[in-house]
């Protein structure tokens, strides 16, 4: 499957011209009804292109309503503001990211597209109720694993629910590392996307006495 053959813009196309065809996880995605508007899990390897699945759905949404793209760390959030920035700098869209370590409603986000925020930020903003929240069609969650975490989990299970009773998103879950990714999926009301491809070949061996040996 070709990516010049995908119902997306022109500008995602022409920024992506280097990744003509689309890998193992991209295709099971678009089947799995990515552009249909479908919540999915992606579960798959680092480095296997999960965040162009994500970034499929968010120009696929942009001309709809606002995108947030949920983050656990800062410096995670801004990575992703420096790509969508660049991928977005000649288009109408205007991203912005918020990590805010304070609780506010931060009314300037309110004139964005794609917001990049922290699980923290998202959490006071919809403690705020802020007016724009039912304009949020899409929500990716990068690290969803995190919801085992015990000092971040229980914030990102509240915002997940409240997010699936006051607005329904398609949401886009991403994680390298589940442990039940079917029970997740369910949870989530998510399609299961699952694939083992990775771009460079695992290896996994001993080193020992400066000898490495592999299995």
């Amino acid at each position: 499957m070709k990516f010049q053959d995908l119902s997306l813009p022109k500008y995602f196309k022409e920024h992506y011209t280097k990744f003509p065809t689309l890998n193992p996880v991209q295709e099971k995605s678009i089947n799995a009804g990515l552009l249909d508007e479908r919540s999915l899990l992606i579960c798959a390897p680092t480095a296997s292109g999960k965040t162009m699945v994500a970034t499929m759905a968010i120009v696929n949404h942009l001309s709809k309503g606002k995108v947030i793209y949920l983050v656990p760390l800062r410096a995670l959030a801004n990575e992703k503001y420096k790509e969508y920035q660049e991928l977005l700098k000649n288009t109408e869209f205007k991203v912005v990211q918020s990590t805010g370590e304070i609780d506010s409603d931060s009314p300037h986000l309110a004139n964005y597209d794609l917001l990049i925020l922290t699980t923290e930020k998202l959490d006071s903003l919809i403690r705020h109720k802020v007016k724009w929240l039912s304009e949020i069609k899409l929500v990716v969650i990068d690290e969803v694993h995190l919801l085992n975490d015990p000092t971040r989990g229980p914030t990102l299970e509240i915002i997940i629910t409240l997010l699936k009773r006051l607005i329904s998103p398609q949401i886009i879950a991403l994680s390298a590392t589940i442990g039940n990714p079917k029970a997740l999926a369910d949870w989530l009301n998510a399609e299961l996307v699952i694939d083992n491809w990775r771009p460079v070949e695992l290896k996994q061996g001993t080193f020992c006495e400066g000898k490495l040996e592999f299995y």
